[in-house]
């Protein structure tokens, strides 16, 4: 690959950067008023019951999308066939797929709601899989178009804004159904956001005839990767379900809290996927794995680096954070340290998955597949240790929050030298300047932690933006290259 070509490469990946990071303030700016509402409005049982029930939803809509998120990228590529017709068919099997998981929990509500009573309109929470799964594939066809700006607003924007709006609206209606009923409000608005740019960007499919064969073997090709897909997201997400089965639904929903803001940081990654698939699979075609190589650490270091930021500016003062919803919800405190500790560790794994899912897929999802294991065997353990040992509730529930952060360091080690060998290449994104930032970051957040109680605004207001200011000028003068200062440069 020419160097113009390997500029262009960095020049893509850092606007999508760029855009990423706006996206991350809209989506914190949206994410805190639907918490604060639930949590102060709706209460931790009610927000037990809601995200049990989403969490079922959520894994049927990623298993729906037939691992197509990623593999939309390398289809497109490869594809002989008119782009237009290509993502049509991807269209197509996602929702086929979301029908049968739409008829599947029609028909079994119980999986979705095992410890409460159905009412008529939770009938209606499955049609979310074919949003959730529709939304996915049509941003991921638009990102190969480096169109990065139509996620943060269907994602960022209208999707959180909506369930916000939705929650404060249907809370005079129902503060049992509300929270469910202002999630379906916004998975569908997010699917109108996305379908609108979609056709405006690849048109309607005209002369299309979908083949049975193509789209078999579409699924058959795509089976890793929806595995691997299902795997990294049910990472995130065994916590909840295995906290249903030792702890009450108020916990669940404590915990869920918790989750929410931990998960904000994982965003900057998994909306690097859609740009930095295209950029992969071209180098990849062109035989060129030391760019490739070059191009994960880079991403690698981008997304190590704005997550710990931003894990130490909401870790920090969690206290303070957690507090914001209600009271109840501070002793969630030490699962969001653990959990946010998990997301920055995690970063390395993610994007070497972003290669790995080309290059060894099947290898790849072994090593999730163990990763997944080990997480839920250690939540299981930490729990039972800490509850033969007295501890409170509080410190029993951080239990599986860390054991996603051990199990997701070790997928790491073993996902970077997997990728580091295959493509004779170091691909690690670490760099002491963390160390330095986060060092710098720690004392004066812990300088704002001393105020007294009363001064908490104090801690939010100021000391989030002060650990932000601290860690960044560090990491810009000790971390930063040139290739990395394309993140900010106004070109490309």
């Amino acid at each position: 690959m020419s160097e113009n070509g390997g500029d262009k490469d960095i020049q893509a990946l850092a606007k999508g950067g760029r855009t990423n990071v706006v996206g991350f303030g809209l989506r914190l700016a949206a994410r805190i008023p639907f918490l604060f509402i639930a949590g102060r409005w709706y209460g931790e049982e009610a927000l037990g019951r809601f995200a049990y029930a989403v969490l079922v939803v959520e894994l049927a809509a990623q298993l729906a999308t037939l691992g197509l998120k990623r593999g939309l990228a390398e289809q497109l590529s490869a594809a002989k066939r008119h782009p237009v017709w290509v993502v049509w068919d991807a269209l197509l099997l996602g929702t086929l797929a979301s029908a049968l998981a739409a008829i599947l929990l029609a028909i079994f509500p119980q999986i979705m709601f095992p410890n409460s009573q159905i009412n008529g309109l939770e009938g209606l929470l499955p049609l979310t899989i074919f949003a959730l799964a529709g939304s996915d594939i049509a941003l991921a066809a638009l990102a190969y178009r480096h169109d990065v700006a139509s996620t943060v607003r269907a994602r960022a924007v209208i999707e959180p804004w909506a369930i916000s709006i939705g929650a404060f609206a249907f809370s005079f209606y129902s503060l049992r159904d509300g929270l469910i009923m202002s999630y379906v409000l916004s998975m569908l608005a997010a699917l109108l956001a996305s379908l609108w740019p979609f056709i405006r960007a690849y048109g309607l499919p005209q002369g299309w005839r979908p083949h049975p064969g193509v789209l078999f073997a579409t699924v058959r090709r795509n089976v890793p990767l929806a595995a691997a897909d299902a795997v990294e997201w049910a990472s995130r997400r065994i916590d909840i379900a295995i906290l249903g089965l030792f702890f009450s639904p108020a916990i669940v929903g404590i915990y869920y809290v918790a989750q929410q803001v931990a998960s904000l940081p994982q965003k900057l990654k998994t909306s690097f996927d859609p740009i930095l698939g295209p950029v992969i699979t071209r180098n990849l075609k062109e035989g060129n794995r030391v760019a490739v190589a070059k191009q994960v650490s880079q991403v690698g270091f981008w997304i190590i680096a704005a997550q710990t930021g931003i894990g130490l500016a909401l870790g920090l003062p969690g206290e303070a954070v957690m507090g914001l919803v209600g009271a109840s919800f501070v002793s969630g405190t030490g699962a969001l340290a653990f959990l946010l500790a998990a997301e920055a560790v995690a970063a390395t794994a993610a994007v070497s998955e972003s290669a790995l899912v080309y290059v060894a897929r099947h290898l790849n999802l072994m090593i999730s597949l163990s990763m997944i294991a080990v997480q839920a065997a250690l939540s299981v353990i930490f729990i039972l240790i800490m509850r033969d040992a007295g501890m409170s509730i509080a410190a029993q529930a951080a239990g599986p929050a860390i054991a996603l952060c051990v199990a997701l360091g070790l997928a790491s080690i073993a996902k970077a030298r997997l990728l580091s060998h295959l493509l004779g290449a170091p691909v690690s994104g670490w760099r002491w300047a963390l160390v330095w930032a986060s060092g710098a970051a720690t004392l004066v957040g812990g300088a704002f932690t001393l105020l007294p109680k009363s001064f908490e605004w104090v801690e939010l207001a100021i000391g989030i933006p002060a650990v932000l200011g601290v860690y960044g000028l560090i990491i810009w003068r000790r971390g930063f290259g040139a290739d990395d200062r394309a993140l900010f440069a106004k070109k490309g």
